[in-house]
């Protein structure tokens, strides 16, 4: 192998997805610095690959990468890997790129599956412009909402209900894609404004949210009337705060909507 730094892409839940190429890479480099190395262990023994590897993981990636680079510069070829999908995407593995760029030796990639993308293409939303956002942070929601265009998240199952009520409260207008277990037995994709997602049963597994772009026009008089339908039966308060977001509308003039069609109680 030449040396150098070999960014590696593994599967991120079907291991069909594993290329040809980075098996080839992962046997033959002289060292594999893997995030975990029981997880990439695992890996290795299905695809019969022996090479010495090491923990690089973000609580000691500031420490390694030195030891790392000292070994590219000394003839060795180091590949770095994360637990799944891409390294260096909300993973460890950046620093490593950063400091072997600023020593001038080798950088090479190997793609693979990420979990950004191909939810971002199952969710259905726009994608010719997206911003991800890394690990979700309530804190910054408000902030986020500035971001017009198509929105990626990374969730955990345990907060997921949780996150669903911050979209309800913060961006009741856009509608998020849930998408689940990518390329596993149980991938689904769950698409709903979050109001609507509120009363889903918790989704398990490992989890990206989509956002699709904020409107950017008020509705018709008909589809307003089709969302006065949708909400009917809640309190006229709540439901024309919920229609107002949904539609663009003032919250006075979906309170007049709802109260004309008789579609809420006081």
């Amino acid at each position: 192998m030449q040396s150098g730094l070999y960014i590696v892409g593994t599967p991120i839940g079907n291991l069909g997805d594993m290329s040809q190429r980075a098996i080839d890479v992962l046997r033959n480099v002289d060292v594999v610095a893997a995030e975990d190395t029981r997880v990439f262990g695992k890996l290795a023994s299905h695809f019969d690959i022996k090479t010495q590897r090491i923990s690089c993981h973000e609580h000691n990636e500031r420490d390694v990468v030195d030891d790392l680079i000292e070994k590219i510069q000394g003839g060795k070829s180091v590949a770095i890997v994360s637990d799944a999908g891409m390294p260096g995407v909300s993973d460890p593995g950046f620093r490593a790129v950063r400091a072997a760029r600023e020593a001038g030796v080798d950088v090479f990639v190997v793609p693979g599956p990420t979990a950004v993308i191909s939810a971002l293409v199952l969710s259905g939303f726009p994608t010719d412009r997206f911003t991800f956002c890394g690990f979700f942070d309530e804190k910054k929601l408000r902030d986020d909402n500035k971001i017009r265009h198509t929105i990626v998240y990374y969730e955990s199952p345990n907060r997921i209900m949780k996150t669903i009520a911050d979209f309800a409260r913060v961006m009741p207008e856009r509608r998020i894609a849930i998408v689940r277990e990518i390329t596993k037995i149980h991938e689904e994709t769950i698409i709903g404004y979050p109001a609507d997602l509120m009363r889903i049963d918790p989704p398990r597994g490992e989890i990206v949210i989509v956002v699709e772009p904020a409107p950017d026009k008020k509705m018709t008089d008909s589809e307003i009337s089709d969302i006065v339908n949708d909400i009917v039966g809640g309190r006229t308060k709540s439901a024309a705060a919920q229609l107002a977001a949904r539609s663009g509308i003032s919250k006075k003039e979906a309170y007049k909507r709802l109260l004309e069609q008789g579609g809420a109680n006081d």
